[in-house]
């Protein structure tokens, strides 16, 4: 489990494909990484497999099954691309944004970016799919970062972005027409099932 507050950016610097899945090496400034850890990357949740330690942090290795491959951007990262990695929720730790799970919905597609004054907003494109799940002022996980949705239209949704989080994220890299991994809030999702759940009874 996660909250969607990023604590690190990681580089990428291996992906080496095999049948099935992608052996992601991934270099991060943490002090260390026990072997088996589960670690956020732009959202996905993804287990380390190899760790090795460096001066000024480590590197460690994920491998990113066929699901994740066809779901989410993991299967679009190469030799130095930035992810944004957040680490699994201790008991204590502060519960800073929402609960995220780290099992990405869908694709979103990047409509546009613009500044706000000293903040930017973003619009995006979900799919179809999940979109009944997005609510103006509930939650939503882009690229793993916790968000509010500032608005909800026919064409998708809004959300801001200040200038904290803009400069300790990969979000400052979109443009229009990028893709990215979109996380519905959990309690949406179990209330849609809930829903369906009972038509269906």
């Amino acid at each position: 489990m996660f909250t969607g507050i990023i604590t690190a950016l990681g580089e990428v610097k291996a992906a080496e494909a095999l049948p099935g899945l992608t052996r992601l090496t991934i270099a991060a400034p943490y002090a260390s990484a026990e072997i088996g850890a589960s670690i956020a990357h732009d959202g996905v949740c993804l287990t380390v497999v190899e760790t090795e330690a460096h001066q000024n942090g480590m590197s460690y290795v994920v491998e990113v099954a066929a699901e994740s491959l066809a779901l989410t951007t993991m299967v679009a990262l190469k030799p130095g691309d930035r992810v944004n990695l957040e680490r699994s929720l201790r008991i204590g730790d502060e519960l800073g944004g929402h609960i995220v799970q780290g099992h990405v919905d869908g694709l979103g597609e990047v409509l546009s970016v613009r500044r706000d004054g000293e903040a930017w907003r973003i619009r995006i494109r979900p799919p179809s799919e999940i979109s009944h799940l997005i609510a103006q002022k509930g939650s939503i996980a882009i690229a793993g970062v916790s968000l509010t949705v500032n608005e909800v239209d026919n064409e998708g949704f809004g959300v801001l972005i200040i200038p904290h989080t803009w400069a300790v994220t990969t979000l400052s890299q979109l443009k229009a027409g990028d893709k990215v991994n979109l996380e519905a809030d959990m309690m949406a999702r179990y209330a849609a099932r809930l829903v369906e759940a009972r038509r269906n009874a």
